[in-house]
């Protein structure tokens, strides 16, 4: 089977390493232009675009001239937009996508299954056709999500589509006979800046879920402080809402309901360092401190 592989981000690597190691003819790949990744670096590729060219195999940037390769069929994983009608109609495609569908329809549904403090998540290997991720489902693979930071959970996903996906491209059974998408649909919307705003009116497990989705945010004195690490309080703190203080040699977030341990934290134009340095450099051992 002659393949087109469409994907862009880290976690699309895993798929695309082993249908190689499978052995399936994969023609090109199909990935989103290079871009610059920070400021004075030069143009980076992506993941998926360094992976195949270390593999030897083509890579393109336009959908459209995937017209000039044969092939059988596509495989997408994160490829990051969306696929013409007229090239699904010359190319089946297989979409590994990170939800149990219809739940979390869209760009960023493992973030929404953590924020939404879901349960369990998975893998569905679905055809793609017009609709956003509304094609039949040709198989379905299940994890907990329990605590699981975003990094973490997406390794997992990537490592179970991989697998999902070469069962259903080695089973004619499960390759020919997709199932129409049941339940209850929701859609996993992009995030702004402000989805990452910790905030003081909402509860620990509220602000630990944004934490976990690794890009999580606060003001202190207007200066905005990237969240790295927290967990949650083992006891009860008289800990205000809004405020942060300094308890038996913890930083304190004070949040509705509880308190968030501070573990590590950057600095607006600083480095990553622990919580308690932080503290010890810039207020003194009994102040409390407004945050929000």
């Amino acid at each position: 089977m002659r393949l087109a592989f469409l994907g862009t981000p880290a976690p699309a690597v895993a798929s695309l390493g082993a249908l190689c190691d499978a052995g399936y003819d994969v023609a090109v790949v199909v990935t989103r232009p290079d871009r610059r990744r920070s400021r004075g670096s030069g143009q980076t590729p992506s993941p998926v675009k360094a992976e195949a060219v270390s593999r030897g195999i083509p890579v393109i940037h336009r959908i459209a001239d995937l017209a000039a390769y044969d092939v059988d069929r596509g495989v997408v994983v994160a490829y990051g937009a969306m696929i013409p009608a007229a090239v699904l109609e010359r190319v089946p495609m297989l979409n590994v996508h990170f939800s149990l569908l219809p739940r979390w329809r869209g760009a960023a549904p493992v973030e929404r299954a953590i924020l939404a403090g879901d349960r369990e998540t998975g893998v569905s290997i679905m055809t793609l056709d017009e609709g956003l991720d509304t094609g039949p489902v040709h198989l379905e693979r299940r994890i907990e999500i329990a605590d699981a930071t975003l990094g973490v959970l997406l390794e997992r996903l990537a490592r179970l589509g991989a697998q999902a996906l070469l069962e259903v491209l080695g089973d004619s059974a499960l390759l020919d006979h997709p199932v129409a998408q049941s339940g209850e649909v929701t859609y996993a919307t992009k995030f702004d800046a402000e989805t990452f705003h910790l905030d003081p009116a909402r509860s620990v497990d509220e602000n630990l879920r944004i934490v976990r989705l690794e890009r999580s945010w606060l003001l202190v004195d207007d200066q905005r402080i990237r969240l790295i690490e927290a967990h949650a309080l083992s006891v009860d703190a008289a800990t205000a809402p809004g405020t942060l203080c300094r308890q038996d040699g913890e930083i304190l977030l004070g949040v509705q309901g509880g308190a968030l341990v501070l573990d590590a934290l950057r600095p607006e134009g600083g480095r990553t360092m622990p919580a308690a340095d932080w503290w010890r450099g810039r207020v003194r051992s009994d102040e409390i401190v407004r945050w929000r």
